[in-house]
């Protein structure tokens, strides 16, 4: 009778993948890119170990939304204090701060706990084509386009 291989720290081989969200959907990018974290592409999941790889997404700002979405999806704030309610439109947060746009829609995907931190943590995106990542970098990905 053949057993699962449970992963251990020591069996895992991570890689640095890079994601190009030019003319992507946003939506499909992020899902291949949460995929890619968690380590579920590999034949070694576990689920209870974190055996992801790293992810860089490029061109944060020309990826592309469907239907109304730029104008009419939401962001909340909160401070905590009576009345410190701010929200601000999908399209202001692609201007101001594609990074925190990309976070928070992968932070939905991933498990709430130390480990999901940890996966997020390996999340590195960029507002233009050029990164830092150049030398760990192993391999490109295309995304499967969308409607």
């Amino acid at each position: 009778m053949e057993l699962t291989k449970i992963a251990t720290r020591d069996d895992i081989n991570r890689q640095w993948v890079v994601l190009d969200a030019k003319d992507q959907v946003f939506g499909r990018l992020i899902t291949q890119a949460a995929t890619l974290l968690r380590g579920k592409h590999k034949p070694c999941f576990t689920p209870n170990i974190d055996c992801g790889d790293f992810v860089v997404i490029i061109n944060a700002t020309e990826v592309k939304f469907t239907g109304m979405k730029l104008k009419d999806k939401e962001y909340f704030t909160h401070s905590g204090y009576f009345g410190s309610t701010k929200s601000k439109t999908l399209e202001e947060m692609l201007q101001k701060s594609p990074e925190k746009l990309f976070h928070l829609a992968v932070r939905g995907m991933l498990p709430k706990t130390k480990l999901g931190r940890a996966m997020l943590k390996k999340l590195k995106v960029y507002k233009g084509s050029e990164h830092p990542h150049n030398a760990q970098v192993s391999k490109s990905t295309k995304v499967a386009k969308g409607k």
